[in-house]
């Protein structure tokens, strides 16, 4: 490492803190992570019979899918609803990065290593095998993975083993996703969050660490009808702080045209939580989800077309006709 480089650790306390979580952190400074996904051990103990609402959506197996970040402790926001620990947070990259390769393959060995561990639990050996071959991979764990420098990369890495990628961005990174486009290294579903729908509201419900973000997150919706791969609006919704104006959000959807559009209500799990910034009452419910995503569809023209009540998630898409024939994996 070059003299005078700055590297970012996590400190010990945190370190363990997201390693109680379930975090498995990898890599020099320890800026990746995966973690196994509850439905992924759902999906192996019932035999596919419960699983991710992304698998009833959209055809993920989520048995196969591995959830990992390349940029555990940078992010420039601190969205009151974020299960994460937001204490972690570092605006923008400093020092090291670890090799898009590695952390490629180090990803998928570590998903391995700890599958095994759902042996000695009752489970489908079917579906225990299949898990072991990931075909999916979740870039969304923690941080912000847009900037993480290598991310083109990283993608391009995960696309070499014959794996689908989904990209989760905040969106205050449109220079991340320029990249993308010019590397020929777009996910395969790009998701941009979208929790306001006013500065005003930004700034209140995502806490932003830097200036100009709520311009950059324009900037990125504006962006998508020209990206060229299967783009998706997540609405993370929490009731009482942002679940007002669905003819604003609106017309955040009409400018971005993505293929669909997820209107999901925020959970109080994790460090959400235990940290106070969201509570159980703050949850709304499937039906208040569902009446919310129907007045957006009422003013952007969508459809709802799939929904899943366990995970408080409603799906909007162009049409019905549109959904079917562009939403499943090949």
């Amino acid at each position: 490492m070059p003299d005078g480089e700055v590297v970012i650790n996590l400190h010990p306390m945190k370190e363990k803190r997201v390693v109680n979580a379930g975090f498995t952190l990898f890599g020099e400074n320890k800026n990746a992570a995966i973690k196994l996904c509850h439905w992924t051990k759902k999906s192996i103990r019932t035999g596919e019979e419960e699983h991710c609402y992304k698998e009833k959506f959209y055809g993920i197996q989520s048995h196969r899918c591995v959830q990992m970040t390349p940029a555990l402790p940078f992010c420039n926001l601190c969205c009151q609803f974020c299960w994460r620990d937001v204490s972690l947070r570092n605006p923008e990259w400093k020092g090291h990065h670890e090799d898009p390769k590695e952390i490629a393959d180090k990803s998928v060995e570590l998903q391995r290593m700890l599958l095994q561990g759902l042996g000695g639990v009752p489970h489908s050996d079917k579906h225990l095998e299949e898990a072991m071959t990931p075909k999916h991979v979740a870039i969304s764990l923690d941080g912000e993975p847009t900037l993480y420098p290598k991310l083109p990369e990283m993608i391009q890495e995960y696309h070499k083993k014959g794996m689908t990628t989904f990209l989760v961005t905040n969106g205050t990174n449109p220079e991340a996703i320029r990249r993308l486009i010019e590397t020929n290294s777009l996910p395969t579903q790009l998701y941009t969050s979208l929790s306001a729908c006013t500065e005003e509201m930004f700034k209140l419900v995502d806490k932003p660490l830097q200036p100009g973000l709520w311009q950059k997150l324009n900037e990125t919706i504006d962006m998508l009808p020209n990206v060229k791969t299967r783009r998706v609006i997540r609405l993370t919704m929490v009731k009482g702080l942002n679940m007002f104006y669905p003819e604003k959000y609106a017309e955040f959807i009409k400018r971005g045209q993505p293929d669909f559009v997820e209107c999901k209500s925020a959970v109080a799990v994790g460090f959400a939580r235990s940290q106070g910034r969201l509570k159980y009452e703050d949850m709304a419910s499937h039906e208040e989800i569902r009446e919310f995503a129907k007045d957006v569809a009422r003013f952007t023209g969508y459809e709802v077309v799939n929904e899943k009540e366990d995970s408080r998630v409603v799906l909007l898409s162009k049409s019905m006709a549109y959904y079917l024939s562009f939403s499943r994996l090949s």
